[in-house]
């Protein structure tokens, strides 16, 4: 059974057992949370329950894992013959999440 749970404006696929990386959450490590925000729901048997825009009464229980910071990405901004370089860096915070259960 695993459902497609919405997050950070990203869809991510979460089973239970599995961990999966999200954009930065408000949470501390080793706090349990709900994500409500459920999309579909596949059971190991039946057919699919897709959501109008969510699935009532569905909730994934997931516990934070921990917060870490992704590989940072070199932005450049160049204009040929106006003599402009600009060199930037970015490095996007993640939040680990291990899946606990996919409830309906």
């Amino acid at each position: 059974m695993y459902a497609i749970v919405r997050t950070g404006g990203k869809q991510y696929r979460a089973e239970a057992g599995k961990v999966i990386d999200v954009e930065k959450l408000p949470h501390d490590a080793g706090t349990t949370i709900d994500l409500n925000e459920v999309l579909l729901v596949v059971p190991g048997e039946g057919a699919p329950m897709i959501g109008r825009p969510l699935v009532k009464g569905a909730v994934v229980k997931a516990t934070v894992v921990e917060h870490y910071r992704g590989k940072k990405i070199l932005i450049w901004k160049y204009r040929p013959g106006l003599r402009y370089r600009r060199r930037r860096g970015h490095r996007q915070t993640y939040t680990r999440l291990r899946i606990e259960s996919v409830n309906v």
